[in-house]
């Protein structure tokens, strides 16, 4: 099989991958919004779900070290690739040509992949 392919193939879990955790962390931030507007609209005291927002704080706080570390491996893989000596760029489902986040400065000359 073409490395190239391989390589779209494992591109394409990466972008599926980054998206379900940032699914998950909107997911996260609107759950907290909608505690704390079910607390004020049913006039509870601050204290009332108060540990259950704390450890929803720390899996935000989980999710966006997994985020941290889904970029990190972005770019490691990146770096793979083009070892490997695959100059194409992978193409993901999403438009990233404003994403200046991640870049490494190797885009110059790359070609897309469908």
């Amino acid at each position: 099989m073409e490395k190239v392919f391989v390589a779209q193939r494992v591109a394409n879990k990466l972008f599926a991958t980054e998206n379900a955790v940032d699914t998950a962390m909107m997911e996260a931030a609107e759950l907290m919004a909608d505690m704390l507007k079910a607390r004020k609209d049913l006039g509870l005291s601050a204290v009332v779900g108060d540990k259950a927002s704390a450890k929803l704080v720390e899996a935000l706080a989980a999710l966006g070290e997994a985020r941290s570390a889904m970029v990190d491996m972005h770019g490691q893989l990146n770096e793979v690739k083009l070892r490997m000596g695959i100059r194409t760029k992978l193409a993901g489902v999403e438009d990233k040509s404003g994403d200046l986040g991640g870049t490494t400065g190797h885009a110059e000359g790359l070609r897309t992949v469908a």
